[in-house]
């Protein structure tokens, strides 16, 4: 499966369900002050771009990409859907948002996600994709919930999302067990 990407509205139905299920998700997980997900409304700030990902005109994934500065963007509301995970649709979406983030003139992209074991394969996700930890940025704050990753563009190559019919299989953890969620905030 190779989804199609395009600037979508996070206000559209089945878009506006797939971001309650990536809410609830995070509600889950993190205290409340902890939940750094944005709501639909979020979405549409004019510094936030927010992509669907479909195949076959359904949707199979959603993300954002928001310019914290002229050369700084952040990965906001990552989130595959349930009957597409372990198809690439992740990695082919982290892609597609650097590469977006690439043509704006930004050096450096980060995220900020969970740390509790349900937030495992979105951290593996981005660690696949070239993210490493760092210190906190824009507004978060150093805390036992949250981990921020960064990635310095100008310093690794631009991954491209896999072909039609050459998906991987999922990034697998340390013990060899597929991971099948893609999870960000």
């Amino acid at each position: 499966m190779a989804p199609v990407f395009a600037v979508d509205d996070p206000r559209a139905p089945d878009v506006r369900a797939l971001l309650a299920t990536h809410l609830a998700f995070a509600r889950s997980l993190s205290p409340p002050e902890h939940v750094h997900a944005l709501e639909p409304d979020g979405l549409l700030e004019p510094a936030v771009t927010f992509f669907s990902a479909r195949d076959e005109g359904r949707l199979v994934g959603v993300g954002a990409l928001k310019l914290l500065d002229d050369h700084h963007g952040e990965l906001k509301s990552m989130h595959v859907a349930r009957h597409a995970r372990g198809r690439g649709v992740g990695r082919a979406l982290v892609a597609h948002l650097l590469s977006e983030a690439r043509r704006r003139g930004c050096r450096r992209v980060s995220i900020e996600t969970g740390t509790m074991d349900g937030f495992a394969p979105a951290r593996a996700l981005y660690a696949a994709a070239g993210f490493a930890p760092c210190a906190p940025f824009a507004p978060y704050s150093a805390n036992p919930y949250s981990v921020c990753m960064t990635l310095h563009l100008d310093e690794s190559p631009c991954p491209a999302p896999p072909a039609r019919g050459d998906v991987p299989g999922p990034p697998a953890s340390q013990d060899g067990r597929a991971l099948r969620q893609s999870e960000g905030r």
